[in-house]
């Protein structure tokens, strides 16, 4: 068994680098630029049948990312014990951490079954008086919740094939889904060959049916390719101690990037008398994905490799990897920057901006897109944070970013300055939280990177 736990994991341990870290990131970039995409799609469909449809979508979206945020964040739990488990050779340990990482998913389904049967009509009634507003509201966060089991396993058995450093699987089960759902979003939406027009439940359904396919063919995979951890769901029994080892960095992460979703309910509140500004900051998540998503999808393929080096003390690789990480990130981030600063009436006339709708947006896009750059140092250092163990630092960087900073500063510049100054609170906050990143890595690094074995442990 370590022979062959040996052959698929050696190239985390003695193949150069920047080739490495791209190989492992790019099927992962790819993988979530289309899933960017579609998004980015099924809410310009929606804003095709009214802005009231899009405002609707656009307060659902927080719950809908809360959803996501429990299942990535669980996911990369999971993929950082797993990947550090692999690089000290315990492989049991790994193939346990894979086991309770789909029981894991199966647990939140129920809570996400619960919101969406009781919780999602009172959630949307309580943020809008307009009927028809909180009913689309309503049909499309009904749906995604209580359907959530497929994205929930689909999500964890990416991170299970990212944390042996396969890529290729999980972009393989993305780009199918996101392909799919894309395809079927203005069959449903509009009513196209003799379906019926289902307007933003067609959308809902359409999203789920994509990530259904995308788990059935994420679990075929999972029986053609032979990885170095396995599976065993008959006769599973929950570790608590794998639960905690799990949750140390999953909970950090969950709560980390459920801080989003708390930070837009509250900065929709705050803009709420311009209520343009609510479907502005929608488009604007759609939008910014697409700078985002690549960066995700890096570190995607810089966690297992931060996670395998770290377990087996290989400090040139951690430290190769963390520079190299940090130089790509940064250029994607300048060429988001670049594009928003320049072309924010072209992105914005795709969800059929005119008005105050455009003039709004373009302000919106050029003001919070000065966070680019400092973002790209910031998730970076997450990343290293999540591949030693150490979630707790990033959770504390987010709570000084959305409740230090976005939100405080986004009260304050509305109320004395108005719309066109508001968006500015987005860099300030990057700012403050990057600041505390980098102190907490200075402490990271001289606890427990700069005693790291300096030789190639695996030449």
């Amino acid at each position: 068994m370590a022979e062959t736990h040996s052959e698929k994991l050696n190239k985390m341990g003695t193949a150069p680098i920047p080739g490495l870290l791209i190989q492992m990131s790019w099927p992962a970039i790819l993988s979530m630029t289309i899933a960017a995409l579609y998004n980015m799609v099924d809410s310009i469909y929606v804003s095709n049948i009214s802005t009231d449809a899009l405002t609707g979508v656009s307060y659902a979206m927080p719950i809908q990312l809360f959803m996501i945020s429990v299942a990535v964040g669980t996911g990369v739990g999971a993929n950082s014990l797993i990947a550090r488990r692999l690089g000290a050779k315990r492989y049991e340990e790994a193939d346990q951490a894979a086991s309770t990482s789909i029981f894991l998913a199966f647990a939140s389904w129920l809570v996400f079954l619960v919101i969406g049967l009781f919780l999602a009509k009172p959630f949307m009634e309580s943020y809008t008086d307009n009927p028809v507003i909180s009913g689309y509201g309503i049909d499309y966060l009904s749906i995604v919740t209580t359907i959530s089991l497929f994205t929930l396993v689909e999500i964890t058995i990416e991170k299970i094939f990212q944390s042996t450093g396969n890529m290729v699987a999980p972009m393989v089960m993305g780009s199918i889904g996101a392909i799919t759902n894309i395809i079927l979003d203005p069959i449903f939406i509009f009513g196209m060959f003799g379906m019926p027009r289902l307007e933003v439940k067609g959308a809902a359904i359409c999203t789920v049916a994509s990530q259904l396919l995308s788990l059935i063919i994420g679990m075929v995979l999972m029986k053609k390719i032979k990885l170095p951890v396995n599976i065993k769901l008959k006769g599973f029994r929950p570790s608590w101690e794998i639960i905690k080892d799990i949750y140390a960095v999953a909970f950090p992460s969950i709560v980390m990037q459920s801080i989003g979703s708390v930070m837009l309910i509250v900065y929709n509140w705050i803009v709420s008398a311009t209520p343009v500004a609510v479907a502005v900051l929608g488009v604007y998540f759609k939008i910014e994905s697409f700078v985002f998503m690549p960066i995700f999808g890096l570190q995607q393929g810089a966690l297992p490799l931060l996670g395998f080096n770290f377990g087996a003390r290989n400090r040139k690789r951690f430290m190769d990897t963390i520079r190299m990480n940090v130089l790509i990130s940064f250029i994607i981030m300048l060429i988001g920057t670049l594009v928003f600063q320049f072309f924010p009436d072209r992105l914005m006339m795709l969800f059929n901006a005119k008005g105050e709708f455009m003039r709004v947006g373009v302000l919106a896009l050029r003001e919070i897109s000065l966070c680019f750059i400092p973002a790209a140092f910031g998730v970076a250092l997450e990343t290293v944070f999540q591949a030693t163990g150490h979630g707790f630092y990033s959770l504390i960087a987010s709570a000084i970013r959305q409740f230090v900073g976005i939100l405080p500063l986004a009260y304050i510049l509305y109320n004395m300055y108005g719309i066109n100054v508001v968006w500015y609170s987005f860099s300030i906050a990057e700012v403050l939280g990057l600041i505390y990143m980098l102190v907490a890595y200075i402490f990271l690094y001289k606890r427990e990177l700069k005693d790291m074995e300096t030789i190639d442990n695996f030449a």
